[in-house]
């Protein structure tokens, strides 16, 4: 992978290295992690469950300090990391119906709250949630509860998106449907994505790029440039053969 200029990286990582404290040592997690990222560009973090993946994006989002190196990311005056993190789990309020929800981080930003939701509600027409706006989390379901989740991450007005597994806790159906829609969301807004998973295929469907994690302490074993066409068929031969690719390097089978 060639170098990104500085002045076309919205993410630099340079030597990243983060350890746990244990009941006896430090467990290592990531070591010497190091990449940057093109803006409007979408990067997948790949690897085996456990690997680190999570912890990464945590250290991006400065919610925790590496042992070693440096993230350099757009900040605030106060110094805090202009990036919008959505986490693993949806995290919507439920005492707040799904509109009141999308708006959270505007409101937490102290944006005027009735822009927020105007422009929250033209997304919710965009995005197939038309008429679900009054509804609690409750009344939603898996898919729908994501894409709120997405839009709320987006509403946060910041420029990187960082995606733990958002799709992780949804059936293979509902699944591939918001892969389809978070490519649209991504080709209509113009953000920078960095999403981890260790599914191979989610991977695949959605980047420019991979980077394939070892296991724990995770280094980047592989830095790929996909350079498949969309839209993707995910019985294309040139696509099966990048997923035997990335299989391989996940277990360590490539040849």
């Amino acid at each position: 992978m060639e170098s990104i200029p500085d002045d076309e990286a919205i993410l630099s990582i340079d030597g990243v290295t983060v350890s746990y404290a244990g009941t006896a040592d430090r467990t290592a997690v990531l070591e010497g992690i190091t990449f940057a990222l093109a803006r409007r560009t979408w990067t997948t973090c790949l690897g085996p469950s456990g690997c680190g993946k999570s912890t990464l994006l945590r250290a991006i989002a400065g919610l925790i300090d590496p042992d070693r190196g440096t993230v350099e990311v757009p900040r605030n005056s106060a110094g805090v990391p202009e990036v919008a993190y959505l986490p693993q789990r949806d995290t919507l309020l439920p005492w707040r119906s799904a509109l009141r929800n999308a708006v959270l981080a505007s409101e937490i930003d102290g944006q005027p709250l009735g822009d927020a939701l105007d422009e929250a509600r033209r997304l919710f027409e965009r995005f197939g949630l038309g008429g679900a706006e009054r509804q609690y989390p409750y009344q939603l379901s898996g898919g729908m509860r994501q894409r709120v989740a997405v839009i709320r991450t987006y509403l946060a007005h910041r420029d990187l998106l960082l995606l733990d597994e958002p799709l992780g806790a949804l059936d293979p159906l509902t699944r591939a449907d918001l892969q389809e829609w978070l490519l649209e969301v991504w080709g209509e807004l113009g953000k920078t994505v960095l999403l981890v998973t260790h599914d191979v295929e989610e991977a695949l469907v959605l980047s420019d790029r991979v980077l394939v994690m070892s296991a724990r302490p995770a280094t980047i074993r592989e830095d790929l440039e996909l350079g498949l066409p969309r839209p993707r068929s995910r019985v294309n031969t040139a696509f099966v053969r990048q997923k035997e690719v990335l299989l391989g390097l996940l277990t360590g089978r490539a040849a």
